[in-house]
């Protein structure tokens, strides 16, 4: 997995979390570190990890080989 891949898995996470918190205790984190939703700085946020999602969603759709991941190998022995 490649640098850009795990921060865009880390954005990802960091969003899915924000969400979570708004859906169940009406809490928006990421407003309430940067200054509210209309502020310049929560808005990048919000934009980032909306890339960050499409990064993702790009490799959902790739096959395996593609991302690097073998099987392990099988030793007879």
């Amino acid at each position: 997995m490649s640098t850009l891949q795990r921060i865009a898995l880390l954005l990802t996470v960091i969003g899915a979390l924000n969400w979570g918190l708004i859906g169940f205790f009406r809490f928006d984190l990421v407003a309430t570190i940067f200054g509210g939703q209309a502020s310049a700085f929560a808005r990048i946020v919000y934009a980032l990890v909306g890339i960050a999602g499409l990064i993702n969603l790009v490799l959902l759709f790739k096959p395996t080989e593609e991302l690097g991941r073998t099987e392990p190998k099988m030793s007879r022995t």
